[in-house]
């Protein structure tokens, strides 16, 4: 069984981001880049799948600059097989990801794609929906557990307990699916010296939105990006008829 996972390159989480003094967007020169939490939880549950006897090859697709391929390499290093670097300079909407892991799929041709089930820097949570609609494959979001049974050569089924608002629901999904990484699916596990020093010597494969005819023109224009107003200190107040006069004179809320 192959698994394909996307791994997608992000400020690291312990960073502090500013906007740009234009308003832009986010300022990234000299920060550190790290993988998306999420998708290291997905490369996290397609090494546990692998090291089961699920899974036989661990595919890690990235989509971003030259730079992504650290990302790639680190998933290298976690226990992934081999990498494809999908390169360009664009910050791509979840739309043109989608499409772009669409035409990876269909050269793939994965039993099983994993992805985290949103990135922290754009938050979108909409990429795995969007793949699941281009392919008709069946999706499972929101993982917070996974089970592989059966052999793909007959028609293997993944089971996933996914998190909903009155509790957990459990789906059945038909392979080849889609499944989206919750935060308590799994604990991501170090990469070793050695695995590093191995992963270096894993290939890695590149390629770019126009050789796979994918059209990444953007949808959505960036108006500006700026930092939340600060919230005012709390206050105490000395009975109901003060509180109302400052919910309704101060805080215009009634």
């Amino acid at each position: 069984m192959k698994v394909l996972v996307a791994v997608k390159r992000v400020v690291d989480y312990n960073v502090k981001v500013r906007p740009k003094a234009d308003g832009s967007g986010v300022e990234l020169n000299n920060l550190k880049m790290s993988i998306n939490p999420f998708c290291e939880i997905a490369v996290e549950e397609a090494v546990r799948l692998k090291e089961d006897g699920a899974a036989t090859e661990i595919v890690a697709v990235s989509i971003g600059p030259q730079q992504a391929q650290e990302q790639i390499r680190t998933s290298l290093a976690l226990g992934a097989d081999r990498g494809v670097l999908i390169k360009t300079d664009q910050d791509l909407e979840p739309l043109a990801v989608a499409k772009c892991l669409k035409a990876i799929c269909d050269q793939e041709s994965p039993d099983i794609i994993l992805m985290g089930k949103q990135s922290i820097d754009g938050d979108n949570n909409q990429t795995g929906q969007m793949l699941g609609a281009l392919t008709g494959y069946p999706q499972g979001t929101f993982a917070s557990e996974l089970k592989v049974d059966g052999d793909t050569v007959d028609g293997g089924k993944a089971t996933v307990t996914r998190e909903i608002d009155g509790g957990l629901q459990t789906v059945s999904l038909d392979l080849p699916a889609i499944v989206t990484t919750d935060l308590r699916l799994n604990e991501p596990r170090y990469a070793s010296l050695p695995n590093i020093m191995k992963a270096k010597k894993k290939p890695m494969d590149e390629t770019t939105p126009e050789d796979l005819g994918v059209d990444v023109s953007p949808r959505v224009e960036l108006l500006g990006v700026e930092l939340p107003a600060e919230r005012s200190a709390g206050i105490k107040v000395a009975n109901v008829d003060e509180l109302l006069d400052k919910l309704k004179n101060e805080a215009k809320v009634i």
